[in-house]
């Protein structure tokens, strides 16, 4: 029983020494860092993103306003055409029949207006005299006035037809370059209360547009002329530069359906006009662009990263370092001469990683953004290795604790 004693003894002693080597040894090898970064000066913006797509600036319809069959077709797609060119024609048969029929009826009318004409001025003249009575003085005004309507009538029946024979011969509005086509030779158009479009003309693709729906939330922010970036897919690595030319004040209200529920939103966008060039000729009609609009800009002006402004020392963080407060709604904090030192700043524009310093700390000096725990085993008040941890946060549960 004795030696049994003695054993017990001695095996307890030596996991009592080796407990407190262990959590000594890890306590010793625990080191606290403070990373820092100087204030610099960089870009600041903040933005809005929205998804538009790409159009050209200039693209005009180019229809028929006379029914009939496609008779010839001069164009296809990508055709580059100039103003007055001829494009199509129509099936001529038809209208030159009708424009026929309208010159024979305008004759006709024309040869009585004449007659009726010099009939009534002959008449005028022997009234005047009285040499005929009121009776046929007034029946030729009457054949006359009638005979210059009907000739009137004929007149705008013949220019109508001569109008409607021109329409079959469809020219080109503008210089530029085909985009569609909507029919074939021998395919029959019906024009009647829509003009049938037959092809889309765009007059100059080096210059493009993109017209991007913007939420209501964020269409305050957006002005004219703001800078613009956008992507397209055909080309992700390409970063495209445009600027907002107009804000259409039209809205849209399409409904969104959540997927967790049947409950069906309104959803208010408003179109955004953004010019862009395109010498290349890269960006193509009809492409999605995923756009970026910038509703505030400050080009190289100081800045500290956010997590500057987020850092405050505890005394736990700061061990035998001594801290020197100061009054601020917002401060940085250097280390000098092993004393943490607040610094009261005043801030301006913030992306949301870097924020803008107006005043309160020159460039070039080093804020501490983070703490930084190396080591097998942070104590309280101190950062994981794994990332930056607020001194404001509570601390790990103590080792005793956790045996109890």
């Amino acid at each position: 029983m004795k030696n049994k004693k003695i054993i017990i003894t001695t095996v307890a002693g030596v996991v009592v020494i080796g407990g407190f080597w262990l959590f000594s040894g890890s306590k010793a090898q625990t080191k606290i860092e403070f990373a820092t970064q100087q204030v610099q000066r960089q870009n600041i913006s903040n933005s809005i993103t929205a998804t538009g797509t790409i159009e050209p600036v200039t693209e005009v319809e180019v229809g028929t306003q006379v029914s009939g069959i496609i008779d010839k077709i001069y164009v296809d797609y990508n055709s580059v055409v100039k103003e007055g060119e001829v494009i199509a024609e129509m099936d001529k048969v038809t209208l030159l029949s009708d424009l026929q029929s309208a010159q024979a009826t305008y004759d006709g009318a024309k040869a009585e207006y004449d007659y009726q004409k010099k009939l009534y001025e002959r008449n005028e003249k022997l009234h005047q005299k009285q040499l005929i009575s009121d009776t046929d003085y007034e029946q030729s005004v009457y054949n006359y006035q009638r005979a210059r309507s009907t000739y009137e009538q004929t007149k705008a029946a013949l220019a109508k037809a001569e109008r409607n024979l021109s329409y079959a011969t469809i020219t080109s509005p503008i210089n530029g370059i085909v985009t569609s086509k909507d029919v074939e030779e021998g395919q029959t158009v019906a024009s009647g209360f829509e003009t049938p479009t037959l092809f889309n003309i765009a007059a100059d693709l080096t210059k493009m547009q993109v017209v991007a729906d913007v939420d209501e939330a964020d269409i305050a922010g957006v002005k004219d002329s703001a800078r613009v970036t956008f992507t397209v897919d055909a080309y992700p690595d390409d970063v495209f530069e445009g600027k907002v030319a107009q804000i259409r004040l039209g809205s849209t209200n399409s409904s969104s359906t959540s997927s967790t529920s049947s409950t069906s939103e309104t959803v208010v966008t408003y179109e955004v006009v953004i010019t862009a060039d395109n010498p290349d000729l890269k960006l193509k009609p009809r492409l999605t662009a995923n756009v970026t609009i910038y509703t505030d800009e400050r080009n190289n002006v100081l800045s500290v990263p956010n997590k500057a402004l987020r850092f405050a020392p505890s005394k736990e963080l700061a061990g035998g370092r001594a801290i020197q407060n100061c009054e601020g709604e917002h401060k940085v904090w250097t280390l000098e001469n092993n004393t943490f030192i607040a610094h009261p700043v005043k801030t301006g524009l913030s992306d949301g990683s870097n924020t803008e310093i107006l005043g309160g700390i020159s460039e070039g000096t080093p804020v501490i953004t983070e703490t930084i725990v190396k080591g097998s085993e942070p104590t309280l008040g101190e950062s994981s290795p794994q990332g930056e941890r607020s001194p404001f946060m509570p601390g790990p549960p103590d080792k005793d604790k956790k045996k109890k």
